[in-house]
């Protein structure tokens, strides 16, 4: 029998990883500049008549005499005079107009929540940004953090964690104490109605500098920064929604315990759903020590389960999405976000369904993501409204 003598491979240095590093970056901002030229920021979708009439929940007879009276933006015609075109800034007055009696009462205070699972790969952040659009598209001030040091939120804004953030664009001042109120960091986005706190690579320091600051100071609650950090600016949005670290962090604990509600979505896979029972059972651990350490009172007022990545074709989900409703049963919210080709192609462009103007695919299959997520932004709506009813 013969044999052959192994080559002995090349040792990787830690240079040539830095190398790699470099080359990856470069190519995502090769991207980015060929996805988003001309410009170099993203641009917001413009909207029909029909369009800004159904966010409006009026017909387009009514939307058109309503023109007439002058008092709401007019839009401009498109460049071949076929049709009226509105930005969204146009749209959301509309929307706010009609909108009223579902948007922030008087003296109410904005509603947070956190996105989160322990586990990557679930659509957590593509969650996010579009439960953001989507309430924003209801006429709602909406204000996104990103907390995950990776950033692919801020990514989907269409600004690069890696070279267009700086360490005061995120929550590492408030982490680090140099900054007791969030509104620094703000910063206002391509959409209207829509503001970032960004996140960056720096923020891997937030799990150092936390615990480091609780060790000198016995007192200090570690889990309460950005919730005392967000005191400031409760007043000035209706909804706060927090993208998560897909990992059991400080980062993490921060932003669950500033939220009145969670959203946790979860493909219908077995794997997914066993790492669901792991996310529990590490946060309810988490929450029962700290209510038992520091006395602590902590409620929320809703917690949502949603099904994410829904692929109808795999018969074996079918199965796996009975344990789930049986396992969440009233947490699971009544809708599937299915797995289409208008979510991978968005997603490829930094983007949503919800960025796109107009669909060059087969638009029933636009229309079906689409509807999956107003119908989570209505529902999730509803809980807000439900939270604001609560308060005192």
């Amino acid at each position: 029998m013969s044999s052959t003598k192994a080559t002995p491979h090349r040792k990787i240095t830690i240079a040539a990883v830095v190398e790699q590093a470099e080359r990856a970056i470069q190519m995502v901002n090769d991207v980015r500049s060929r996805m988003l030229a001309p410009q170099s920021k993203k641009q917001a979708p413009v909207f029909s008549m029909t369009q800004v009439a159904a966010l409006c929940g009026i017909d387009k007879g009514q939307f058109s005499y309503r023109l007439t009276k002058e008092d709401l933006p007019g839009g401009q015609l498109n460049s071949t005079g076929s049709r009226r075109e509105f930005s969204l800034e146009s749209a959301r007055k509309w929307i706010q107009s009609y909108r009223a009696e579902s948007l922030r009462p008087k003296g109410k205070r904005a509603v947070t929540i956190s996105v989160g699972n322990f586990k990557g790969g679930v659509s957590k952040t593509t969650t996010a940004m579009t439960l953001a659009q989507g309430l924003n598209l209801r006429g709602h001030r909406v204000l996104v953090i990103d907390t995950d040091p990776q950033g692919s939120l801020t990514t989907l804004f269409g600004v690069l964690p890696d070279t267009d953030v700086s360490e005061d664009q995120t929550i590492a001042a408030l982490a680090s104490g140099d900054e007791t109120s969030i509104k620094p960091a703000i910063q206002s986005t391509y959409w209207d109605g829509l503001d970032l706190v960004a996140a960056a690579p720096v923020l891997f320091s937030a799990e150092f500098m936390l615990p480091a600051r609780q060790m000198r100071d016995p007192s200090f609650q570690f889990w309460d920064v950005l919730n005392l950090g967000l005191e400031s600016v409760r007043d000035e949005y209706d909804v706060i929604i927090i993208d998560t670290p897909p990992s059991l962090s400080y980062l993490t604990i921060n932003a669950f315990m500033a939220s009145d509600g969670l959203i946790v979505p979860l493909p219908p896979n077995a794997l997914d759903f066993a790492s669901s029972a792991q996310f529990w059972s590490l946060f309810s651990d988490l929450a029962a020590n700290l209510v038992e350490s520091a006395g602590l009172t902590k409620t929320f007022d809703f917690i949502h389960v949603l099904l994410s990545r829904v692929d109808a074709s795999d018969a074996a989900s079918s199965v796996v999405r009975t344990w789930i409703a049986a396992t969440y049963a009233e947490k699971l919210l009544p809708v599937e976000i299915p797995k289409t080709s208008v979510t991978s192609s968005s997603s490829a462009e930094f983007g949503t369904v919800y960025d796109i103007s107009k669909y060059d695919g087969n638009i029933k299959t636009y229309k079906r993501a689409r509807d999956a997520y107003d119908r989570v932004a209505d529902l999730v709506e509803q809980s807000i409204q439900s939270s604001w009813a609560g308060q005192d």
